[in-house]
């Protein structure tokens, strides 16, 4: 038996940013860091909101299957972590050319050091 209540790891609708008019938003008016194979946006939210992600991939990547592998690549590090950020943000991941052909893991870990980087993180 689990001694402390886990915290869900889904990632549904309400924690994904859908409108162009959002990514625009977070793009304009947030802050931006380029670290390995992604581009992190970052705009906070207002305090007790949940994050949400937003994941850009361009044709530039590759064919429908590498784009769409970069995207749930870089879901699955964020729905991973998505409990772990100091604050509520906003985040749109803009998937580079060099995310073609790597692992979860190396994928995870430009997207934890971009974090870190940004002072995104606790601790």
């Amino acid at each position: 038996m689990n001694a402390a209540p886990s915290k869900r790891l889904r990632l549904g609708r309400s924690s994904r940013l859908t409108q162009s008019r959002d990514f625009a938003r977070v793009r304009l008016q947030g802050q931006r860091l380029a670290l390995g194979c992604l581009i992190a946006n970052w705009h906070k939210l207002a305090d007790g909101s949940a994050p949400k992600l937003g994941v850009v991939t361009s044709k530039k990547i590759g064919g429908a299957v590498q784009r769409n592998r970069a995207r749930r690549l870089l879901r699955e590090s964020f729905r991973q972590h998505q409990h772990e950020f100091a604050e509520p943000v906003e985040l749109v991941l803009v998937a580079r050319n060099s995310i073609a052909g790597r692992s979860f893991a190396e994928v995870e870990k430009d997207f934890l050091a971009a974090l870190r980087r940004a002072r995104l993180l606790k601790n």
